[in-house]
């Protein structure tokens, strides 16, 4: 029986990736407090070099909703170079908090930001969005939530995101892949942990709870936010599937919205390739396309 130490102890071996290297870099703003509902509620702003005010890339931590750190990754310094603040935040986990306070914790964030930014030397209008795994779910969830409040991001980035809980399982097993992980239907899965039943007994919640339902709830007619994808498509922890769900149900809901999309060849979730120049340059050049940032930075 897989138990919550057991998962946990499997995501902190399979998450330990190249990519996910120490940040070696001081923030200008640590340790601050963007809303009171936990102690982890606290953001580090990175600031590049510059006058500003600065566009804002809000980046979330993964760690399957379970783990993880705002100072776990590496702070890209060609998003930096491009003259955009990047932002990381700590959220509740879920062995402190079952769903929505996480994505309660990353709205918070994000209106921390919009209506205290010029303070701090950000530009609140000029706001993306992103993550890895558990944080990619979770800034694509507060994106439409944002959407539907009338005060969009900018742009959306998602890398190697889960993106519906009900379809997970389905889609490794059509990869043929060997699951390196609790199976999302399992009561024991991190996505189970996280809503607080097994997927597998109340799917079409699962589903609905997820960013693809809530599109699919949402409909045609709708702006949406240009939006980055990166998934591996050898990964055995979120199939490459996930990705595609997502991309399809963003470009029904608007298809004028840029969706930047690519599956990275023999990569796996989270490793070297999305820590490389050539992602890292992707993500830079995304930005500066949606935050309206000049080609001099």
């Amino acid at each position: 029986m897989i138990t919550r130490r057991s998962a946990l102890a499997i995501l902190a071996g399979t998450l330990a990736a190249p990519a996910l290297a120490s940040p070696g870099k001081s923030p200008a703003f640590a340790e601050m407090a963007y809303a009171g509902h936990s102690p982890r509620n606290l953001m580090d702003i990175y600031l590049p070099r510059g006058s500003g005010p600065f566009p804002v890339l809000l980046d979330i931590h993964g760690g399957g909703f379970l783990t993880g750190d705002k100072r776990d990754l590496a702070v890209p310094q060609q998003v930096l170079d491009h003259g955009v603040a990047i932002v990381r935040m700590n959220y509740r986990l879920s062995n402190q908090a079952r769903w929505p306070a996480q994505h309660e914790d990353v709205l918070s964030a994000a209106a921390f930001l919009q209506s205290r930014g010029q303070e701090l030397n950000l530009a609140p209008d000029r706001i993306a969005l992103g993550g890895r795994s558990a944080g990619a779910f979770l800034a694509v969830s507060a994106a439409l939530s944002m959407v539907q409040a009338g005060r969009p991001p900018a742009a959306v980035v998602n890398f190697y995101g889960p993106m519906d809980f009900g379809s997970m399982d389905a889609d490794m097993a059509r990869l043929g892949l060997k699951m390196h992980r609790p199976p999302a239907d399992s009561a024991e899965s991190v996505e189970s942990l996280l809503v607080g039943y097994a997927v597998g007994e109340r799917r079409q919640e699962a589903t609905a709870m997820g960013p693809v339902g809530r599109l699919n709830a949402i409909g045609q007619g709708v702006t949406l936010p240009a939006l980055m994808i990166r998934h591996g498509l050898i990964d055995n922890i979120v199939a490459a599937e996930q990705a595609q769900h997502l991309r399809t149900a963003w470009a029904e809901v608007d298809p004028h919205a840029e969706i930047d999309f690519d599956l990275l060849a023999g990569e796996g979730h989270g490793t070297a390739a999305f820590g490389s120049q050539k992602v890292l340059g992707d993500l830079a050049a995304f930005l500066v396309r949606n935050l309206r940032i000049k080609a001099d930075g």
